[in-house]
């Protein structure tokens, strides 16, 4: 159903499960007192994981997701050649509604590799992911309305896709007080009109070019 591997010019995204990813590599980028860990998580819906089954459990998540087609997820890893090459980037992925016939982009760095690019590398093949393999008619991305460091970076890749900041969602997230969000949308006519140039290729779990 899903691809095992994406590379693009400068990324190489493996699946989100414990074949690919060792849960206690996981649990030292994540962890309570992590480095940069409050600043990273500050916009996002978790928080630090508390011990290391936290972390095998998000990897578990990873693969029922996938089994259910309810989202699929990778590990993000620079290629050869990068500052850090090998290491655990950042997780992104695709949240799928077929009712809607639409997906949700997510993701998080750790704070070494803000600033490449690599939000926006990993957001375009994911979208050529869900566009022309899953033919889906929306692909979307909700943000906190006071990350604007996030909010530029995805109005830059969503604009070479095509698409729109839509809005506000106002009290869009619960909590005490609800949070505010932005909403941005690329329709699959409006990525084709657009045609982006970007490297990616898609591999099954044998290395073979997929689908």
């Amino acid at each position: 159903m899903f691809p095992t591997t994406i590379e693009t010019d400068r990324l190489r995204l493996e699946p989100r499960t414990p074949e690919y990813v060792d849960a206690l590599d996981v649990y030292e980028h994540c962890k309570q007192g992590a480095p940069d860990i409050d600043e990273i998580t500050e916009y996002l819906p978790w928080d630090p994981h508390a011990t290391p089954n936290e972390s095998a459990e998000f990897l578990e998540r990873g693969v029922t997701a996938r089994e259910e087609r309810e989202g699929v997820d990778y590990v993000i890893r620079p290629k050869e050649g990068e500052d850090g090459a090998g290491e655990i980037a950042g997780f992104g992925g695709l949240t799928l509604d077929w009712d809607t016939d639409s997906a949700e982009l997510g993701t998080w760095l750790r704070k070494p590799f803000w600033g490449r690019g690599y939000s926006g590398e990993r957001a375009l093949a994911l979208a050529e992911l869900a566009f022309e393999h899953l033919d889906l008619e929306l692909v979307t991305v909700t943000l906190d309305a006071d990350n604007e460091k996030s909010e530029r970076a995805i109005e830059k890749y969503v604009e070479r896709m095509g698409g729109r900041r839509e809005g506000t969602l106002r009290n869009f997230h619960p909590g005490d007080p609800p949070v505010d969000a932005v909403r941005f949308s690329v329709s699959q006519s409006e990525y084709r009109d657009a045609d982006p140039d970007h490297e990616v290729a898609f591999y099954d779990t044998n290395g073979d070019p997929w689908p």
